[in-house]
């Protein structure tokens, strides 16, 4: 076993040396694209630290993403970089907390909705008070971050992300998180604090939402709440943690970067229909593969492997 987790480990290093080497080589297309393409990565990942092993379905990824931004908007004269993010990381954070202690004890179909409701609520709280507060309704950002600077700061926090769901897998927190999302009566029979576990979970998946927020935000030179708080954030998030997988370490990933770059050639190619195939093909994804391409993936392979022994037992017969 500590074999494996070394040879697992070397490659995963190996793996993030690689990505970190493609601002070498790549032009400024090739590194925009990147940028992109670990940004929604990691919001996958993050929402999956939460909603995968407990089955809450949660809209409030663009709330805490634009929350990010605009933070790094509204103090990016006044806090150097570093500053930034830690104050972005603590505003995600106790808007998680807050949002956690009195929701959490919600289910199904109400957390859905609230969660919806949440990002429509921040986002106008936000457009209120840029145009009656400052009389304006958006803000330049001009900080010195580069492209690179900004692919890196992404691809450490991918990386911490994917650290963050190996340890809680093989931990006694996602143990009790898989018994939460099976059943929570077990679970509080068993003395799982419900509470506790979920709220810190949430939490911590909010932040880490908020950080990419907060890390792309320069990129754009110029925020809005439309563009901050852009609801197509959320649902990609969504769709593309279901489809790999959710409750899989692997799984966000395999299904980010595939609809990343489906969407990214839809969108170009087809923006005025872009909305109608982005819910299309959430649909097509909920009843083909509502646990994701790695369960489907296993599940016929199990299949596949028992037929091949029935048959071979068979001929043996």
């Amino acid at each position: 076993m500590n074999r494996d987790i070394v040879f697992a480990t070397a490659g995963f290093v190996a793996v993030v040396a690689a990505l970190a080497s493609v601002p070498v080589f790549a032009g400024p297309y090739g590194v925009t694209l990147m940028i992109g393409l670990l940004g929604y990565v990691t919001l996958a990942s993050a929402w999956s630290l939460f909603s995968g092993p407990t089955r809450y379905v949660s809209l409030a990824t663009v709330a805490f993403f634009g929350l990010g931004a605009y933070t790094v908007a509204v103090f990016g004269e006044s806090l150097s970089y570093p500053l930034l993010l830690v104050v972005a990381g603590l505003i995600g954070l106790g808007l998680a907390v807050v949002v956690g202690l009195a929701t959490l004890r919600l289910a199904g179909v109400y957390f859905v909705i609230f969660t919806f409701g949440l990002a429509e609520l921040v986002r106008q709280l936000v457009t209120w008070y840029e145009v009656n507060m400052t009389g304006t309704l958006g803000r330049y950002i001009f900080l010195p971050v580069t492209p690179e600077g900004i692919y890196w700061q992404l691809l450490a926090l991918a990386a911490l992300t994917f650290v963050i769901a190996w340890a809680i897998g093989r931990s006694r927190i996602g143990l009790a998180l898989k018994v939460i999302g099976d059943d929570e009566v077990v679970a509080s029979h068993c003395g799982i604090d419900i509470a506790r576990v979920k709220l810190a979970l949430f939490a911590v998946s909010s932040v880490i939402i908020t950080l990419v927020g907060a890390i792309q935000a320069p990129r754009w030179t110029y925020v809005e709440p439309s563009i901050a708080f852009n609801p197509t954030i959320s649902f990609l998030t969504l769709i593309m943690a279901l489809l790999g997988g959710a409750n899989r370490l692997y799984g966000p990933m395999l299904g980010a970067v595939p609809l990343f770059l489906l969407f990214e050639w839809l969108s170009a190619n087809f923006p005025n229909h872009y909305s109608i195939i982005l819910g299309l093909l959430f649909i097509a994804i909920v009843f083909v593969l509502p646990r994701g391409v790695l369960a489907f993936v296993e599940e016929h392979w199990t299949r596949l492997r028992g037929n091949d022994t029935r048959a071979g037992k068979g001929a043996a017969e």
